[in-house]
């Protein structure tokens, strides 16, 4: 799979051939017809990249743009117009303006992809990108120092298992002193921050007092 767009077009506008043309290249793509359409499906879905054809909208597409920067700051935003738009307040990555090719719309996205392969970590909804140091849950994505980074890497490479505090913490700073963990405590606030929608009632990093974390992902 290339990745996963959430494309944002107009109940009346039948898909355009870019989808079919995307979907036949790899890509793993859900329509929906609103901004509240497309906010309701952000969290099972989990795209890559949201694209909203203005266009077939018949609006600027503004609005529902600074919707989506709203639930999600980080993720990729490409609006599709047919006139030139200047980037409005940060809510948008990039925008294509109408006509273009199937080849260009590629070029565009792929930069805004994450990384694959080895460089990227996903378990559920939660998805590390190990290169640029960043994680996205649930549509809302993170930049991470490099040892936050290094602790998720290895809870996600044990996802569904306890770690013991003593064991996650030797791996994480690379020592065989043990006896103080506490500085542990800060980093896995530190954590719960960038990846529960509520981090003082985690739903994924689960502290077992005593013993260690586990990270509840599917």
């Amino acid at each position: 799979m290339q990745g996963r767009i959430l494309w944002i077009e107009g109940k009346r506008t039948p898909s355009q051939k870019f989808i079919r043309e995307l979907e036949n290249r790899g890509f793993e793509i859900v329509v929906v017809n609103s901004g509240s359409s497309a906010l309701q499906t952000f969290d099972s879905f989990d795209p890559d990249i949201v694209i909203v054809d203005s266009v077939s909208l018949r609006s600027s597409g503004k609005r529902i743009c600074r919707s989506l920067r709203e639930k999600s700051n980080g993720l990729p935003i490409l609006l599709i117009t047919d006139e030139k738009t200047k980037l409005n307040e940060g809510c948008v990555t990039v925008i294509l303006t109408l006509p273009f090719t199937i080849r260009k719309l590629i070029n565009r996205i792929t930069p805004l992809l994450p990384s694959k392969g080895n460089k990227v970590i996903h378990r559920g909804a939660i998805r590390l990108d190990l290169e640029h140091q960043r994680v996205r849950c649930q549509g809302r994505e993170s930049r991470l120092t490099p040892r936050l980074t290094k602790i998720l890497k290895i809870l996600l490479l044990n996802a569904g298992k306890v770690v013991e505090r003593a064991e996650l913490f030797r791996q994480a700073w690379d020592t065989e002193y043990v006896e103080d963990t506490r500085t542990l405590d800060v980093h896995i606030n530190w954590l719960r921050k960038a990846i529960e929608p509520d981090p003082k009632n985690p739903q994924y990093l689960k502290t077992l007092r005593g013993v260690g974390y586990r990270l509840d992902v599917q």
